[in-house]
């Protein structure tokens, strides 16, 4: 179909008029009739009909018209590919234009899903965070992971040093007394209250050290993991939980708790040796830990004490702002660690000022074990590297890396994700490995309750009494 001529104002029309050349306001494809009419000529009939040449029309080679075809092909592709992408767009939502193929499957699948689905009525909610939970998990990194809106906030309040719920420190122990650390929880494997926080609703309603929990409101715990069991006794500030629990002596009794908010005791200190010496355990590293520490190691040094033992057995973690706190206290200058990025760019973590014990007149040891980790490994090489302490125990447990907490919209929870590696000062990086200790200590399982072979070999490192003649003071 030819475009019109923008020269043309009408219609083609014969009008009678005296010979003229052809107008060029016409189109020459019509036929433009003058009729002659002159008072000196005869008249005539029919009147004679002139038909004026038609206009030169340009000619198409074949080039010129292989061009136009291959020019109309391409522009009919150009259409039908805006057509796919526009449907591509539409069809992966907020996909980056570079990942859409990849895309695809995923987006197909949830379409799927939500739309064709017919075994019942489906929760978009449920669906999207299984999706994030399995992308996480697909890393294969047992330090990230998705949690729903509630575990992450109580994640976060157990890292702050506080949380919800009754107030008791509680493990899995084998049944036949065999050892600690076990789960699913069953009968081989008992839900163990370790010690109830002085103050807080568990001991206030009477639950004991060795207190065996059986059923969390009227439900057997028997199947339940750990954590499971644990997050069931949790719960907001003012609300009831009922445990069913077995003594020794006694037989199954009932405990009605009401629930509140628990600030974590993360800092405990005494004197041992008759003064000399100021030990501090330290159980967290949240920033209230820090803090607590920094007052309680204060204190010790204005006390005249000149020996400090640190405990991190046992202390999985916790932020890295307050290992470097607690580290800084003994280092008055360079770095307390490294981190290095997915890229492999490293950037160093320095000391802060002011610390309270970088006199190298003050002797520090650090207890370790195969339950320190993280923050605890922070610090605990920090203070090796730098020469600051003595290291006693056993070989770390090795975490070295650094996960980033990441909150999601609309109340889908949020994930823990590996972000860095951290290094010692001396750039080692200790994953999978641990810090090993400058004086190993062997805890063999029979060790009585009363006894601490890795406090005694600190206060013999330190040249003081041993733990067997310490003297406490409150």
């Amino acid at each position: 179909m030819s475009e019109p001529d923008p020269r043309a104002s009408g219609p083609d029309a014969v009008h009678p008029q005296p010979p003229a050349e052809p107008d060029a306001a016409h189109d020459g494809a019509s036929v433009v009739a003058s009729v002659a009419a002159s008072a000196d000529a005869p008249e005539e009939w029919p009147p004679a009909v002139t038909v004026p040449p038609a206009p030169l029309r340009p000619r198409i080679s074949g080039t010129q018209l292989s061009i136009i075809v291959v020019a109309l092909m391409a522009g009919a592709a150009l259409f039908l590919s805006g057509y796919s992408l526009g449907r591509q767009v539409e069809t992966t939502p907020g996909t980056p234009g570079g990942e859409r193929a990849a895309f695809v499957p995923f987006w197909d699948a949830y379409r799927a899903v939500t739309e064709q689905y017919a075994g019942g009525s489906v929760d978009r909610k449920v669906v999207i965070e299984g999706a994030i939970r399995g992308m996480i998990d697909a890393l294969g990194d047992p330090f990230s992971s998705y949690l729903s809106s509630e575990d992450y906030k109580k994640t976060l309040q157990s890292i702050a040093g506080q949380f919800e719920g009754i107030g008791a420190e509680i493990s899995g122990r084998k049944a036949d007394g065999s050892g600690a650390g076990c789960t699913p929880l069953g009968p081989d494997c008992q839900m163990v209250v370790v010690k109830p926080i002085d103050g807080a609703p568990a001991d206030k309603a009477g639950v004991k050290a060795g207190d065996v929990i059986t059923e969390i409101d009227h439900v057997s715990v028997n199947g339940l993991e750990l954590n499971d069991a644990v997050a069931k006794v949790r719960g907001a500030k003012g609300t009831p939980v009922v445990l069913t629990i077995v003594r020794k002596v006694d037989g199954p009794i009932t405990v009605s708790i009401v629930r509140d908010v628990i600030a974590t005791k993360e800092v405990i200190s005494r004197s041992l040796a008759g003064g000399q010496v100021g030990y501090i355990h330290v159980t967290g590293f949240s920033d209230n830990a820090a803090n607590d520490f920094t007052h309680v190691l204060a204190d010790d040094i204005k006390a005249g004490q000149r020996k400090i033992i640190v405990d991190l057995r046992g202390n999985p973690g916790g932020f890295v702002t307050a290992a470097r706190k607690m580290a800084s206290q003994f280092i008055g200058s360079g770095p307390i660690y490294w981190q290095e990025d997915s890229k492999g760019n490293q950037v160093a973590t320095m000391a802060e000022k002011d610390g309270v014990a970088t006199d190298a007149g003050i002797s520090v040891v650090v207890l370790i074990d195969k339950g320190s980790a993280s923050a605890s490994e922070i610090v605990a090489g920090a203070l090796q590297d730098a020469k600051r302490a003595t290291l006693v125990g056993q070989t770390s447990y090795g975490k070295g890396t650094i996960q980033e907490w990441q909150p999601l919209p609309n109340d889908t929870g949020g994930f823990r994700l590996t972000i860095a590696k951290w290094l010692t000062p001396g750039k080692h990086w200790i994953h999978h490995v641990g810090l090993t200790p400058d004086v190993a200590v062997e805890v063999p399982q029979s060790t009585p309750p009363d006894q601490d072979p890795v406090l005694d070999k600190a206060l013999e490192v330190l040249g003081a009494a041993s733990a067997s003649m310490l003297q406490v003071a409150a």
